[in-house]
């Protein structure tokens, strides 16, 4: 009984060791996405830019879609904010754009307060291209080691990565659907 326990508690220990040991690789992560989207410039800027078009390629709305939204501030503005309360109220923050360089970037910083605590921002840069516009996100997120351990634990930097990439599909049919109903 003994020498199970023993071994028990030395695969706990490695378990554990390995776990925080790849955490560390968790603690800041960069996700960069993107979509090239057939429409003009100023329509799939105005679709990010504009919190009041989010519900229209939100991932989280898609996966939740009895989720409550408000938007804050001046929509489009430095300082707007789009607030939200979904899944019976286990997820719940906001959203805030922090920076605009008209028709080339959109900066935008989260503050996530369930069902953990996280303060995430997404960077969205335009470009034109010959086959429309580019669309590229760039995701960042900072976690302390233990946080860090439980996404490792739950593989979640690959469900970000899919959510991310769900979002921007979304943006570039919410634009060119947008187009075809024209």
């Amino acid at each position: 009984m003994k020498m199970t326990l023993t071994i028990i508690g030395i695969l706990l220990v490695a378990f554990i060791g390995f776990g925080l040991y790849k955490a560390s690789t968790l603690t800041s992560i960069q996700i960069i996405k993107g979509v090239t989207i057939k429409g003009s410039l100023q329509e799939v800027f105005d679709m990010v830019r504009y919190l009041k078009n989010f519900p229209k390629w939100s991932p989280f709305l898609a996966e939740d879609p009895s989720q409550k939204y408000e938007i804050k501030g001046t929509d489009g503005a430095v300082g707007a904010q789009y607030h939200w309360d979904g899944n019976k109220g286990k997820d719940l923050g906001f959203q805030e754009i922090v920076k605009i360089d008209t028709f080339s970037y959109v900066g935008m910083r989260c503050d996530i307060q369930k069902p953990f605590v996280a303060k995430p921002t997404f960077e969205y840069f335009f470009t034109e291209t010959a086959n429309g516009i580019e669309v590229k996100q760039d995701f960042k997120v900072e976690s302390p080691l233990i946080d860090a351990f439980f996404m490792w634990l739950f593989n979640a930097k690959a469900g970000m990565e899919k959510m991310n990439q769900t979002g921007l599909d979304l943006l570039k049919n919410a634009v060119e659907n947008k187009k075809q109903h024209n």
